[in-house]
Parts: structure tokens; sequence; C-alpha cells
């Protein structure tokens, strides 16, 4: 996965600003392998000449054919099949109700949503964090990163009752450069949101829209007892958004581009938080 933004969780946006609020967011082989073909070439000079029957022998052709036939035919595993496990299926984790509606993440088609998120980030107060303004192409090659490596990060659409309004990146903390920064453990998940549409912002949405994801994570994620995120520790407006949604603040952390407060939520307290 692509180092995270500068402020990537709900942070797009959410300094000060008149038109921005907390939501806005954003061994040995060679030896025993020379042994045992001297064992097979004695064994072959041991054995006796049979002959087997033509039917057997014909028999045995056609299974063979059939046999090669029926492998051709099974699909090799690919790479999103492969890098889904990762994540445990994020596009079959189905929708969540939330105060704002029926709430779902759909994972990103580029040929589809481009368009759409790249204008996102070209929003001033989105680029200020997200630093992914300019044509679609910059936007595709951020894509593209998460969709070449091994599936530790899916990029989705956050859609609020049919309308894509929002971008979300689901990541493994764990397994991401993150981990180098705090103690991580094993399944931590963490999230990058931005909400796209400025009629969206400033309405209590992003907070509700962080609590509804994270449950869904921990729903949908038995191996996973945390939740994890990174917003500027400068943003209080933002970190005061992922406290209203359950998460808890763990440390500060110096991150290449960012001194981060780290979000937590954990499994064991959303009964409480």
């Amino acid at each position: 996965m692509p180092p995270p933004p500068p402020d990537a969780s709900t942070d797009a946006g959410t300094e000060t600003t008149p038109e921005t609020t907390p939501e806005s967011a954003t061994v040995g082989r060679a030896d025993r392998a020379d042994q045992t073909e001297r064992a097979d070439r004695a064994d072959v000079q041991d054995t006796l000449d049979l002959r087997l029957p033509d039917e057997l022998i014909a028999l045995f052709g056609a299974s063979g054919a059939t046999r090669t036939a029926a492998s051709a035919q099974t699909p090799a595993p690919t790479a999103a099949s492969s890098a889904e496990d990762l994540l445990d299926h994020v596009a079959d984790w189905g929708p969540a109700t939330t105060s704002a509606g029926v709430f779902q993440l759909v994972p990103v088609r580029i040929e589809r949503d481009l368009p759409l998120i790249s204008r996102w980030m070209n929003d001033p107060a989105v680029a200020a964090f997200w630093e992914l303004a300019g044509p679609d192409a910059v936007t595709e090659a951020h894509l593209r990163d998460q969709f070449d490596g091994d599936g530790r990060s899916v990029p989705c659409l956050g859609v609020l009752d049919g309308t894509p309004m929002s971008y979300w990146e689901v990541y493994r903390a764990d397994l991401d450069a993150l981990a180098r920064h705090y103690p991580a453990r094993p399944h931590d998940t963490g999230l990058h949101l931005l909400i796209g549409g400025v009629a969206d912002r400033g309405r209590g949405l992003g907070t509700s829209l962080l609590r509804a994801v994270a449950d869904l994570v921990l729903d949908r994620r038995a191996a996973c007892a945390r939740v994890i995120a990174e917003p500027d520790l400068r943003n209080t407006p933002s970190v005061s958004a992922f406290l209203s949604a359950g998460f808890r603040f763990a440390a500060e952390v110096d991150l290449p581009d960012k001194r981060a407060a780290l979000m937590v939520r954990d499994r064991a307290l959303r009964a409480v938080l």
C-alpha cells in the first residue's frame, strides 16, 4: 500500500476554516536429488518387462485427457481474490443502518469511479491533506498502487442511500508502514476517509459514518480487535470526530509527514464508547 496521505482520516478540510468542520476529512537438495535419481534407475532395471492390455492403455489415456481438460477449465486464483482475503472480503460486508440512512462500502472500480474521486481530490479542502490534486492520472496512480499490491488496502466508495458521497481506504494497519510507529497487533485494521460533497460536511455525518464503518470492521473481521486511525494531531476537530465515534486517543506518533494522533476503537470497549 502507498504511504497514507498526510492526513487521511476524516481530515480533509477539518482545519478551522469557515467552510470546514470535523467531518470534512477526510536445505541440501542437489545431493538428495542425485541419490533419488540413481535409486529410480535401479528400480527401473529391476522391473519386469510387463505390457498392459491395449484396452487399459486406451482407458488410462482417456482419463488423463479428461483430467487435463478439467485442469485447464479451473481458473487459477487471481491476485484480487487472494488480496481480498487479507480484509475478509470487504465487498461482502453488506450495508449498515445509520442515523443518516443506509450506508455501504463499495470497492472502487477505476473505470467507473475515477472521475468522481478525482473531482473530490481536487477540492481544495481535500487536496490540502490528501495531496492528490491534478489530472485524473494522479488519482488513478494512487488507486492502482492499491490494486497492484497484495490486497492490504481496499479503496471504496461510501454509498449513502444509493448515492456515492465519500471515499474510504480500509487497510491492514499491522501490515502497513504505520506499524513501525506504534505497537501494532495482528489484524489491526485502519481507516482513511474523505467526505466528497461540501453539502455533506459540517452536519455530524463523518462521526456517524466512522462509527458505522468501525462497527462493520469489528462485525465482519472476527480476528480484528482494534480499528486504527491517525489524523493530524493539529487537527483538533478531526480528533474530536473520532472521539465522538467511539475511538480513544492512544498516543502521539511521529509519522514521516506529520505528527499524528493515534486513535483506536477497541472491540472490548465498543459497548461503552
